[in-house]
């Protein structure tokens, strides 16, 4: 399974960052700044990030068995079938032309999990995981990221016509970049993300979590033909604003059902395995990424204004969202923690309506 023994947890792994509540407050405020002007444009409550979704899922995630004792862990603990929400997003906190290309997240929440819960409520039953289709994240310290979410901040609803135009050059630099067999996460940031299918993507936690027992990343990966085929696939979306919505549309109109492994990397090497910079991945040669669960989502229409409604202003996704388990770790987990709730409170003050953790999908539209 791994090269070494697993890391044991500890909570003395994790190691406060200079004036982490300063940085705290300071991330809370720019990210309700991104909320504030998408409201007065547009009259809706948006996430400060992550506003526009592409599909809105029904799913569920199938634990294996008979994993292995360090595997076995948390919500992995016990084999069996759990009802789950699927949410795939582009970056920005505006909703742009999708011939603006970003870097492409997906949120899943599970829910009906059993065991005691990082929010102390003991009605709620949900784990969330927060993944980005990059293993890294792209700041090393809670600051660096504070400096380039301003950066970006400035850019909301500021000339969407010229992002486009502005989106088109970066990906020509990207492609430069990758000619030279790297990539450049502030370029796709900004809009030069190669125009590729949100589904051929792997996504990945970038931070670490506890793990039970032990610390680990997640990420999820494409096991059906249907969706690695895609991996690398371009998917052209000029003419089309909502083209990756349109995209998602009709992949699950058309196959009967879709498959991704969620795999563990269990710290092995606190050294060469940092729990407290994201930006460093951790190496497979150390500890491979091992598949604990499937994600299983049948055909379905992918999005609709009755799903958008009950997901995008009903639901929110967050890594504090779940078991104790499966704490996250890291300055950039922490200072997400209240800078999510202050997003989410926001939007439900401005929408009218709350914003919780589901108990069931009953009722989810179809």
């Amino acid at each position: 399974m791994t090269a070494r023994p697993p890391l044991r947890y500890s909570p003395s792994l994790e190691v406060p960052e200079d004036d982490e509540a300063g940085t705290t407050a300071e991330l809370i405020e720019t990210l309700l700044d991104i909320s504030r002007k998408t409201y007065e444009d547009g009259g809706h409550g948006l996430r400060s990030v992550h506003a526009k979704s592409h599909a809105l899922l029904r799913g569920q995630l199938v634990v294996a068995s008979d994993l292995p004792p360090p595997l076995a862990q948390g919500l992995f603990a016990h084999p069996g079938s759990i009802d789950a929400v699927v949410r795939i997003s582009t970056t920005p906190g505006d909703v742009l032309d999708d011939s603006v290309s970003t870097p492409r997240g997906l949120a899943l929440k599970v829910i009906g999990v059993q065991g005691e819960q990082l929010s102390g409520n003991p009605a709620d039953t949900t784990q969330d995981f927060v993944l980005v289709n990059s293993q890294t994240f792209l700041s090393p310290t809670a600051k660096s990221f504070l400096q380039g979410l301003k950066l970006l901040a400035a850019t909301t609803d500021r000339g969407p016509g010229l992002k486009k135009v502005l989106s088109a050059a970066l990906r020509g630099a990207e492609r430069l970049v990758e000619a030279t067999g790297h990539e450049s996460g502030a370029i796709k940031a900004f809009g030069g993300h190669p125009e590729t299918h949100p589904l051929g993507e792997t996504y990945h936690s970038q931070a670490a979590i506890r793990y039970g027992d032990h610390v680990a990343k997640v990420s999820l990966s494409p096991r059906s033909d249907h969706l690695t085929a895609l991996a690398h696939a371009t998917l052209d979306v000029s003419g089309h604003p909502d083209g990756l919505r349109e995209a998602m549309v009709a992949f699950f109109a058309a196959h009967p059902m879709s498959e991704w492994d969620l795999r563990v990397q269990l710290n092995t090497d606190l050294e060469k395995m940092p729990i407290e910079n994201a930006s460093i991945a951790w190496p497979d040669d150390l500890s491979p990424h091992v598949p604990v669960a499937t994600l299983r989502v049948p055909n379905q229409v992918a999005w609709s204004e009755a799903r958008s409604a009950t997901v995008d202003d009903g639901m929110s996704f967050s890594p504090w969202h779940g078991l104790v388990a499966h704490q996250p770790l890291g300055v950039i987990m922490r200072v997400r923690r209240r800078a999510y709730e202050a997003s989410a409170a926001h939007r439900a003050q401005r929408n009218g309506r709350s914003v919780g953790e589901p108990r069931s999908l009953d009722g989810f539209p179809d």
